[in-house]
């Protein structure tokens, strides 16, 4: 691969800090109005007050893409990336401009986005730390974005003017404090809320990039009248929003009767053309694929690896919030499996760009009910065998036939990877005893707790692991299974920790017996 050579002033222009300033960040320079006792005001007047300094920012006509037009860079981007088979050996010259439309390699296997490393590698692993920090929590078109942060490192050669983003990513990174300590003994337990994001899912993190390239082949008069997907929810409402802040059509093809309302809601609201089908979701999948091959219509599923590129800047991030301190283990609930492999490459550019030198251990949790990657682990990595998935309430990953299954397995053996599974009983569970502690999780981050508690029982994990579970999606998505458990209206499943509201009458002293049963008497007497 070709290796680039530039001056630092050039990166400049860039909008990339200069090589010498790695530990010494130049300030930013905004379009501030400075006012104090020796500075005279926007008028050309001294106050002549004694007051501190205070900063008040001009009013312009001006919005943040028109501030991040007016300093477009004329110098040449040294990066770029492009498509080539997925784990394609040494020698291979197989490889496509990110602006085809294209899915498949020659002989039908996945597809990867390569970055030129080379180019990358100009610049060692403090430059990128410090570049990734100077950009967190700004509203700088478009770095103020979890995903778009990292630029570089997704589609280098995108135009600002291109970008669709809702500043998606920079999610919280919580504390499980109680949770590790009352029911596994940790005290280094973390959750990466992936959920509270704009449209309620990691998908969030994918489909801003995914929708950006189209809005650029759109912009390119590329043939793509819309962008379709199959769904079993949360990419629908990913792809349906994104879509509609860039006045692109989509179009979404549901199982019929598999997903939440909630979910279901999400790509009506923001007006994509929704098709309820009467098949599972590797049905929808067997469709939209034979429709995208006719139609100019872009696929958005996961098959498609760009949308890997955002996803994989989660596994950045949690990096980022531990101050650049890799963790020991990190827990993917898995369906497609498209997410394992995405946080396994956002660790793995980490390690080969000098920002870390090592990168942790993946588990890849999967519901029982939908369980082939788990399955394939269990017989040793041996010949792969898609399932029939069941019905689970972790329905998001209800999927028999995984689309990134090579991916997947990529992964896992290239970082010890473990695979995990839980029945409806355990994730309902571990979702109930989760919300208990204050969060309030989605039942497939009850499935990526559940695979925690096995693997701390086990003894793989320890307790002083500094172990993260990645929640994918908003437990608001899911109330009517929180319901069901908490009123213990599921079929054969105790629902150990339900919690229902208790009945009482309009009395005083009734409320007052029901108090004192709850809050004990010893507790009363102190």
């Amino acid at each position: 691969m070709t290796s680039y050579s530039f001056s630092s002033s050039s990166l400049l222009s860039f909008n990339l800090p200069n090589q010498n300033s790695l530990h010494h960040r130049q300030p930013t320079r905004h379009h501030h109005v400075i006012v104090s006792s020796t500075v005279q005001t926007a008028d050309g007047n001294s106050n002549g007050a004694s007051s501190p300094p205070t900063v008040k920012p001009t009013r312009t006509e001006d919005n943040i893409r028109d501030e991040a037009r007016r300093h477009r860079s004329t110098s040449t981007n040294p990066f770029s990336a492009k498509y080539v088979p997925f784990n394609a050996p040494p020698d291979s010259t197989e490889s496509y401009s990110l602006d085809e439309v294209i899915y498949r390699s020659k002989s039908g296997g996945l597809l990867d986005v390569q970055h030129d490393l080379d180019a990358l590698r100009n610049y060692d692993g403090a430059y990128w730390r410090n570049l990734f920090d100077s950009r967190v929590g700004k509203t700088k078109w478009p770095y103020g974005s979890g995903v778009w942060s990292k630029k570089e490192w997704v589609l280098p050669e995108i135009d600002h003017d291109d970008i669709v983003s809702a500043f998606e990513g920079n999610s919280n990174l919580f504390w499980a404090e109680r949770f590790g300590k009352t029911f596994l003994g940790m005290n280094d337990l973390w959750v990466k809320h992936c959920g509270i994001s704009l449209t309620g899912s990691f998908k969030d993190l994918g489909m801003t990039v995914l929708v950006s390239q189209v809005n650029r082949l759109r912009k390119m008069n590329k043939p793509v009248v819309g962008v379709g997907c199959a769904s079993t929810g949360d990419t629908s409402a990913a792809l349906s929003a994104y879509c509609a802040s860039a006045g692109i059509p989509s179009i979404v093809i549901l199982p019929a009767n598999k997903i939440s309302m909630a979910q279901l809601v999400q790509p009506i609201a923001n007006g994509a053309f929704v098709l309820s089908i009467d098949t599972d979701f590797d049905g929808c999948m067997k469709l939209i694929r034979e429709i995208t091959s006719e139609l100019p219509i872009y696929l958005a599923n996961s098959l498609n690896s760009l949308r890997l590129e955002g996803q994989k800047t989660a596994a950045i991030e949690i990096l980022q919030q531990f101050n650049w301190q890799v963790p020991d283990w990190v827990i993917v609930p898995g369906g497609n499996l498209g997410n394992i492999y995405a946080f396994y490459k956002g660790f793995k550019m980490c390690q080969e760009l000098g920002l870390v030198d090592r990168i942790p251990r993946l588990v890849c949790a999967q519901a029982a009910n939908a369980n082939p990657l788990y399955l394939h682990y269990k017989s040793g990595w041996k010949d792969f065998k898609p399932v029939k998935a069941s019905a689970t309430f972790a329905s998001a990953i209800q999927i028999g036939d995984p689309v990134s299954i090579d991916r997947a397995v990529y992964a896992l053996q290239n970082c010890d990877g473990i695979v995990e599974e839980a029945t409806e009983e355990e994730l309902m569970d571990a979702m109930a005893q989760a919300d208990s502690t204050g969060m309030f999780v989605c039942p497939h981050t009850g499935v990526a707790l559940t695979a925690l508690i096995k693997l701390r029982n086990q003894g793989v994990i320890a307790p002083t692991d500094r172990t993260v579970v990645v929640s994918t999606a908003h437990g608001l998505k899911f109330t009517q299974a929180k319901i069901d458990y908490h009123s213990k209206a599921i079929p054969d499943m105790a629902c150990r920790f339900s919690n229902p509201p208790v009945e009482v009458k309009a009395d005083f002293g009734a409320v007052m017996d029901v108090l004192k049963g709850y809050l004990g008497s010893k507790a009363l007497s102190s």
